[in-house]
């Protein structure tokens, strides 16, 4: 059994899709689309891939929970990570797992009163 990390939150759910979305934006260099969850009331972030990017398949093609994180690294430790740090937008370090079968997003943001954090 992998140990619990402390501080976990939720974040946001994620949804891979195949068409484009209203307000989607390009995540350029990694060759991924969303739509952000902070756009609709579910916190529900949906993801279109381009067929290029070098995203694994379990995160294209599962559903994940991406959950916010105070040490990244140390969230990391012992786990099967499938996608390294990155940075996918100023302010924020996030990174996947695969627990189980299934893909999870862990978030570390820069600064503790950034509006995108959990609720």
């Amino acid at each position: 059994m992998s140990p619990a990390i402390p501080g976990l939150k939720f974040h946001h759910l994620g949804f891979p899709r195949a068409e484009a979305g209203r307000g989607e934006q390009h995540l350029e260099g990694l060759g991924v689309h969303v739509v952000p969850w902070d756009s609709n009331p579910f916190g529900i972030e949906f993801m279109r891939f381009e067929g290029g990017c070098e995203v694994p398949d379990l995160v294209r093609r599962q559903p994940h929970l991406a959950f916010e994180v105070a040490d990244l690294e140390r969230a990391l430790a012992g786990r099967n990570v499938i996608i390294p740090p990155n940075r996918p937008s100023d302010g924020v370090r996030v990174a996947f797992i695969e627990h189980e079968g299934l893909p999870v997003e862990l978030m570390q943001f820069d600064d503790p009163s950034d509006p995108r954090r959990a609720r």
